[in-house]
């Protein structure tokens, strides 16, 4: 009998059912919630395909397996199918199938962490111009679990504006004094440019150049369209990568002219807190300063030892009003982003560095959260408010920790008792309730690249984590708990921060991982930030520290925004949202504007078409994070690349940082950048890619190479503009623990390997 999925054949499976010959198979119930993610809830599973009685018990043990089976995801009651990618994102489209069905391919993608990225195939546009090739939008996608053909499907929400035909890359004159354009992108050819055509560029300088005509033989021509600068001066690396994203880095002349006409807020509407000595702490180098802290304890003597903190936060929503010239650039930007050599602020100077800068002895409006907490860490009570503030302070982390250390100056001297200490104290409880939550200890330092005036890299290193560092961290994510169980218990809607916990596809994967290290990891429950603490605290200091920590990071999801809430994993947190920096952030800008709503502190609260919009909005700032976060990871890499390209055959210690069919990445923990060496490079051995060990190893020796590994390795080729580098391996492979292969021959002479001996759970792909 042919089964239908509902929707297209429901009233047959109603028919069927009716017989008492028809229960729907795994994959028409996998496929039914890939196309209805918004009605996958057991209930709404068993109406579709009209199951009753005894067929309700037997769908209920159906749906177990395909959980156990790693195939579905259960978020509160509602069924999902686990997968790469976020439910909404922003795709690239760069082809047709064999229908003339579009294809197309996350925007940023990490292949040295997660592969080959998936394909989506897009659903009928309906609504305004159909996408096309080389387009950009903004989609909704739902896994297929299909082991053939592409991964996801996906709706299209929005589309962006066109991309220009536009190459990037560096004028180069030739030995004959003609010109040609040497691409940042290797995959685009060289260009021929005429003398006509420079548009006032000089060789050395990054352009932007479209093609003007095709040879049939030889180069094409083009012109170029803008000079970016010269790639000798420090800023040109981040240019590079800002042009390749398409980051908006110029303000619109409007959005600049409504920065400039702003007014300063007054006391209106205001509580005067002018007097509470907050104080700011934040980098040595910071220009702007969001957030304002203070403590004291709890005169309550109900509440014997406890303390009440206070946060201050820059009140950006007074100055960005929804709808306005400068709330539309930030939704454009989402979010600030930091280069080594230069920061792309979302909101213009103007009321970034000045309007919204919590500037020491000057009034400044914000929004405040105090928060009472008991003597064990237990928050009893929060309340917002919205301020007048003139901080007493400005401090950088280094400074604060000093004084507490018992080296005070000027500045950290005359408060050293009555504002600091009292932060400590306030800290120190604080971290006893963190402890109590068990959130996720990942060890995972920070590294910082420091430039030479010309803007080369000068050296890469890891600042010290201070107690001064973990105490505002400590704070903020208090204020951002306390924003989030607000405005869920107004009944207000809001963009979360959420970060769902690790799908059972890929628990099942660190089982398989752990079992080669002979580690276990227990099945059916549900795994829990203190579980993997546990995992980590059984490898502390052991030599595949390194490793553990890297494959349990690996595990886990990606954070995004979303107007449902997930909850936070990572945090051990069952609400969470973004509240404490607006001025960098578009996410916390909507929180603020929905605490003025719900709590009736202004006018300037969010609007009906901004809630709305919220699935929207939460897709777009999750892509434009996703975008920073690529952009300032290529940005490094081409630095480093531009720095060793004097050192090619130069040897290097490294580790390996991802393992894939095709070769290794490797990472120099001394600048922090990334390289490639393909595994046709590795020897004379045939090697395997093993997904549960994490490595590549010979079927000759049995020998291979790991993630996390330290090993030797020789700089063989530069590409400075692409910020690649290829290297070849030096150090000689190691045993691998629970990688140990047979083989045998297969009809055609071929080395095959066999299963693994150790027993291993196989799912279905």
């Amino acid at each position: 009998m042919a089964r239908r999925i509902p929707g297209t054949g429901k009233p047959a499976a109603k028919r069927a059912a009716a017989k008492g010959d028809f229960r729907p198979s795994k994959e028409d119930i996998l496929k039914y919630i890939a196309e209805n993610p918004d009605r996958a809830g057991k209930r709404e599973i068993a109406k579709a395909f009209s199951l009753k009685g005894d067929d309700r018990v037997w769908l209920k043990d159906i749906l177990r397996d395909l959980q156990d089976e790693g195939l579905l995801t259960k978020e509160r009651k509602r069924l999902s199918r686990p997968g790469g990618l976020p439910p909404v994102t922003v795709l690239e489209i760069y082809a047709r199938d064999t229908d003339g069905g579009l294809l197309a391919r996350p925007s940023e993608w990490d292949q040295s962490r997660f592969g080959d990225a998936p394909v989506v195939s897009l659903r009928p546009y309906r609504n305004g111009p159909a996408p096309g090739i080389g387009d950009r939008v903004l989609a909704k996608t739902f896994a297929t679990g299909e082991d053939e053909g592409p991964a996801y499907t996906g709706r299209v929400i929005k589309v962006f504006e066109r991309r220009a035909e536009a190459v990037l890359g560096v004028l180069r004159q030739m030995d004959d004094g003609s010109f040609r354009i040497e691409p940042v992108e290797r995959r685009q050819s060289e260009m021929i440019i005429g003398r006509d055509d420079l548009n006032g560029a000089e060789k050395g300088d990054l352009v932007e150049v479209e093609q003007t005509s095709s040879a049939r033989y030889g180069l094409p021509r083009g012109r170029v369209l803008q000079r970016l600068g010269s790639l000798t001066s420090e800023k040109a690396v981040s240019m590079i990568a800002i042009h390749a994203h398409e980051i908006p880095h110029i303000f619109p002349p409007d959005v600049l002219a409504e920065a400039e006409a702003v007014k300063p807020a007054t006391m209106k509407g205001r509580e005067d807190w002018r007097n509470l000595p907050l104080v700011t702490i934040d980098p040595a180098d910071a220009k702007d300063h969001d957030d304002a802290v203070h403590a004291e304890p709890d005169p309550d003597e109900a509440n014997t030892g406890g303390v009440i903190v206070t946060v201050a936060i820059a009140d950006v929503a007074a100055y960005v009003v929804p709808g306005s010239a400068l709330d539309r650039e930030a939704l454009k930007r989402g979010n600030s982003v930091y280069f080594p050599d230069r920061v792309v602020p979302m909101l213009p100077e103007r009321i970034s560095n000045d309007l919204c800068s919590l500037r020491q002895g000057v009034e400044r409006p914000a929004m405040a959260v105090r928060m009472t907490f008991t003597a064990d860490g237990r928050k009893i009570r929060h309340s917002f408010h919205r301020i007048m503030m003139k901080s007493a302070a400005r401090l950088a982390y280094p400074q604060a920790q000093a004084a507490i250390d018992g080296a005070t100056d000027d500045v950290t001297g005359p408060i050293l008792d009555t504002v600091l200490r009292p932060l400590w104290d306030a800290y120190a409880i604080l971290k006893r309730g963190r402890e109590s939550r068990h959130p996720l200890e990942l060890d995972l330092p920070e590294r910082k690249i420091l430039l030479k005036s010309d803007g080369t890299v000068d050296r890469v290193i890891v600042p010290e984590r201070l107690d001064a560092h973990k105490l505002i961290e400590e704070f903020m994510i208090q204020a951002n708990v306390a924003a989030a169980e607000t405005l869920e218990a107004k009944r207000q809607a809001l963009v979360y921060r959420v970060h769902d916990a690790p799908s059972l596809a890929k628990q099942e994967s660190l089982r398989e991982f752990l079992a080669t290290l002979g580690m276990s990891l227990a099945r059916g429950a549900d795994l829990t930030p203190r579980q993997f603490n546990g995992i980590l605290a059984q490898v502390e200091g052991a030599e595949n520290q390194a490793l553990v920590n890297e494959v349990v990071l690996r595990t886990q999801s990606q954070a995004i925004y979303s107007p449902e809430n997930l909850g936070h994993f990572g945090l051990n947190l069952r609400r969470y949202a973004h509240f404490t920096s607006p001025i960098r952030r578009y996410a916390d800008l909507i929180v603020h504007r929905a605490l003025i709503s719900s709590l009736k502190l202004g006018p300037d609260g969010i609007t009906p078409a901004e809630e709305e919009r919220l699935e929207e909005i939460s897709g777009l700032i999750s892509a434009t994070e996703r975008r920073a976060m690529a952009a300032e990871r290529e940005t490094v890499d081409r630095l480093v690349a531009a720095f060793l390209s004097e050192q090619v055959d130069q040897t290097f210690e490294a580790r390996i940082s991802g393992v894939t069919k095709s070769g290794l990445f490797v990472q120099l923990p001394q600048y922090g950048a990334d390289g490639f060496i393909p595994i046709s490079s590795l020897g004379d051995d045939y090697y395997h890619f093993d997904e549960a060990a994490r490595a590549l190893f010979g079927s000759n020796s049995g020998k291979g190479f790991q993630l996390a590994d330290h090993v030797e390795v020789k700089l063989v080729e530069v590409a400075p503009l692409a910020g690649a580098m290829r290297f070849e391996m030096l150090s000689e492979p190691k045993p691998l623990p629970g990688s140990k292969r047979s083989f045998h021959k297969s009809k055609s002479g071929r080395r095959v390997r066999e299963r693994a001996s150790q027993p291993r759970n196989r799912r279905r792909r």
